[in-house]
């Protein structure tokens, strides 16, 4: 499977109907960046809800696997979900101006065609996968799901619905993007016409049709075109499954066997991989022990500078004050401290719906402490620190509302009023920002 997480490299749009709903839709693809994963966001409605594909979210499974978030709810998802597994897609965002994502012709393959059109965009950060290192077993009524141990993702389907003409099917794919292009995409959805009136009363099927679904009639197959695949039910059947194993929030390396699967038998087994994966996941490093506050200090040697002793050296204020603390100072090296929370005033409006810090602000929380350094070395009085460029720059991780950001930077060059730097940012130990900035020392 893909290690590098990919976008989409432009925004695409697709119009038509719900398949249940019968309501118009049009449907927006953007892309997004590292960590986003895929949401969907309704921009018909005043607040423009944002809901996150995760079966702590999913509502209704009876004939579709439905989001719901408060009031707001996304019928359908699973074509358009599966689509972005088989594909490669990560990182995107789904506008939708109505309940219910468009059904095409009833199978995944007008949004492969989709996804060509917008191209794939190769993104810095690594997928994170969940591979299960024992069997998994889900009984629901006759479903039946096994996830075994496996080094790519595999699905394993067997179907039966013990109707005259229609045969048992059984079909297992290596889910690549080659092989959900050409063997799983194409397959459209079915009904049988004795259930027709049953989904009438129930409401669904206001946008079916023979364009966009295979009706089975006793031993006849009816279709405005043949059968794509001798076995395409079992095909389709495969789709929804992949559709709804997305509901984990993260791609799954395992042989997925299922027999006679249904959106409620698919989420119960999300479910089940939800808790293995939380078991396997190792616990998280306690806490960092509170910093003492001090008073603030002078010159090199300083062992802590508070708020206070920052706003006596630093030119800046609210809502640019990148440190909210220096650690240390020692010798031609630095470390400060970044508490970072919900209540910034960029969270307002970068990603409102996936907070994460600005790689820019990073930077420049970089750039300060850099010069709170230079200015602790030298003949700094009635001086400012002005940040002149930067280099190598690399973002690793997102950062979020509640993460603390520890500042590294150490002095490799400086001549005059003029310093390089290496510079970090650290989250928990784990590098989320890296580069090399030169400042130079100027009159007040």
């Amino acid at each position: 499977m893909l290690k590098q997480q990919q976008t989409i490299k432009r925004p695409v749009t697709f119009t038509g109907v719900g398949v249940h709903t019968g309501n118009k839709v049009t449907m927006t693809w953007k892309p997004a960046p590292v960590d986003h994963g895929v949401k969907f966001v309704r921009v018909d409605l005043d607040s423009k809800p944002v809901i996150e594909p995760v079966v702590a979210n999913v509502g209704d499974t009876t004939r579709w696997t439905t989001l719901t978030a408060g009031s707001t709810v996304i019928h359908t998802v699973e074509h358009v979900l599966a689509t972005f597994a088989g594909c490669g897609v990560d990182n995107v965002l789904v506008e939708l101006d109505a309940n219910e994502t468009p059904v095409g012709d009833g199978s995944a393959l007008p949004f492969v065609k989709l996804v060509e059109q917008a191209g794939l965009q190769p993104q810095e950060g690594q997928r994170e996968l969940f591979q299960p290192k024992e069997p998994i077993h889900v009984e629901m009524g006759e479903s039946l799901a096994i996830v075994l141990p496996s080094d790519h993702l595999r699905i394993s389907c067997t179907i039966h619905f013990g109707k005259p003409g229609l045969d048992a099917q059984f079909l297992s794919v290596a889910i690549e993007p080659e092989s959900f292009q050409t063997q799983i995409a194409p397959a459209r959805t079915f009904a049988f016409h004795d259930e027709i009136q049953f989904l009438i009363d129930k409401g669904l099927i206001k946008g079916g049709s023979l364009e966009n679904a295979v009706l089975i009639r006793g031993e006849s197959i009816l279709a405005t075109a043949p059968l794509r695949f001798r076995d395409e039910f079992v095909r389709h059947k495969i789709l929804d499954v992949l559709g709804d194993l997305t509901l984990l929030g993260r791609p799954l390396v395992a042989h997925v066997v299922v027999v006679k699967p249904g959106h409620a038998a698919n989420a119960e087994l999300v479910r089940a991989l939800t808790q293995a994966m939380a078991k396997a996941r190792p616990a998280a490093p306690p806490p960092p022990p509170p910093l003492p506050v001090q008073p603030p200090a002078q010159g090199v040697g300083t062992v802590a500078m508070d708020i206070m002793g920052l706003l006596n050296v630093m030119p800046h204020r609210y809502p640019f004050l990148m440190i909210d603390r220096v650690i240390s100072i020692e010798g031609n090296k630095i470390v400060g401290l970044k508490n970072v929370t919900i209540n910034e005033p960029f969270f307002q409006g970068h990603f409102p719906g996936h907070p994460i810090m600005p790689g820019v602000l990073q930077l420049e929380a970089m750039a300060q402490v850099a010069g709170i350094l230079l200015l602790q070395t030298g003949d700094a009085a009635n001086k400012v620190a002005y940040f002149m460029s930067a280099n190598d720059v690399k973002w690793r991780k997102p950062v979020r509302p509640g993460d603390q950001l520890l500042i590294e930077v150490e002095l490799s060059k400086a001549r005059g009023r003029l310093a390089k730097a290496n510079a970090c940012c650290k989250v928990g130990g784990d590098v989320v920002s890296e580069a090399e900035v030169m400042f130079t020392l100027v009159d007040k």
